[in-house]
């Protein structure tokens, strides 16, 4: 099979011929279609977030089953599906609790502790694809489907990580990003008031059309006070930071207001300082979140399949030029996601 494979990191692809995998017991087989090319996998090609190499990576798939192994009775010859990105057990605690991102014998990422979608086939054990739900049509939209299993599931779980109320007003921090423009969408789908915060002037109006009420630019202004004043001076119900900077994250806690909610993910995840009297006397939540549920992941497709949300995909190309989609991804040049159709 064709598969684009990094020798290490900072290496440029190479589009080379590898060996097809072949399933072992309570593995299967997938054929890719696309596969989404965000930051997280950039992250590890850049050399931000360390692997293995040589590495295929990539976990943003559309793929259909082609083969299974002994013992798999939950995955069909010609199943569609995507794949969950923590490498879980599915059957500690936390995974049969349904915090499967949490699981006590985590494996890594797939992509990047396993090899992932840029290829055209991919082997994983049995229990990490997911089957799509009916309504999704996969490949009509390979690139859109592969794309929504992190950039529109992951604000659906925070969403509820957050505990967002239809009529609240919702900061996204880094809202111009890859995810961040999904959680504006998501959060305006919630029915809140969403305030847009980055420092990309040029994803303005992106944010705008996915749904931000207004935008806030923290290079030009006080962050603070204008959300302050947006609100005011009452404090945004729930503030939620992609960028996970000690200044974005200190600057998301100090815009909340009484029983305000911070949820960081992602980003740089850096220290920060917070007041804990603030904290307690305006009743506050400071919370982390990680990915998602499988539960959540079938959930997000519901939504796709009535139509309610749509991911954003503004580069689609062939495999051959993942290095220029990559080139554009670290630049931050890619307003939503982009994604490499892999096979037809």
């Amino acid at each position: 099979m064709r598969a684009l494979v990094l020798e290490g990191a900072t290496q440029p692809f190479k589009l080379m011929d590898v060996p097809d995998p072949v399933a072992g017991p309570g593995e299967a087989v997938a054929k890719v279609y696309a596969c989404g090319a965000g930051l997280t996998i950039q992250h590890v090609k850049a050399g931000r977030i360390t692997a293995k190499f040589p590495r295929i990576i990539g976990h943003e798939i559309t793929a259909e089953i082609v083969e299974v192994g002994q013992g798999v009775t939950s995955l069909e010859v010609g199943d569609g599906v995507t794949s969950y990105y923590y490498i879980n057990c599915g059957h500690c605690r936390r995974c049969l609790s349904g915090f499967e991102p949490l699981c006590e014998n985590s494996g890594g990422n797939v992509g990047k502790d396993c090899d992932g979608g840029y290829a055209e086939y991919i082997k994983l054990p049995a229990h990490l694809f997911v089957k799509f739900p009916a309504g999704i049509d996969y490949k009509k939209h390979p690139a859109e489907m592969g794309v929504a299993m992190d950039a529109l599931a992951t604000p659906y779980k925070v969403l509820s990580r957050g505990r967002v109320q239809a009529g609240e007003t919702v900061a996204v921090f880094g809202a111009g990003g890859g995810v961040g423009i999904h959680q504006v969408m998501m959060a305006k789908w919630a029915r809140a008031r969403v305030i847009a915060v980055d420092v990309a002037e040029s994803k303005f109006d992106a944010c705008r059309e996915a749904g931000a009420d207004a935008v806030i630019n923290p290079a030009k202004v006080d962050a603070v006070e204008a959300l302050m004043d947006l609100t005011d001076g009452q404090g945004v119900d729930v503030a939620i930071d992609y960028v996970s900077h000690t200044s974005t994250l200190e600057t998301a806690c100090k815009s909340l207001g009484h029983h305000g909610r911070m949820v960081t993910l992602g980003g740089a995840g850096e220290s920060f300082n917070a007041d804990s009297l603030a904290m307690l006397l305006k009743e506050q939540d400071l919370l982390g979140s990680r990915y998602v549920t499988r539960a959540e992941l079938l959930a997000t497709y519901d939504l796709i399949a009535r139509g309610d949300v749509w991911p954003i995909v503004s580069d689609i190309r062939p495999i051959e030029e993942a290095e220029a989609v990559h080139e554009l991804v670290e630049k931050g040049e890619i307003t939503g996601r982009a994604a490499l159709l892999i096979g037809e």
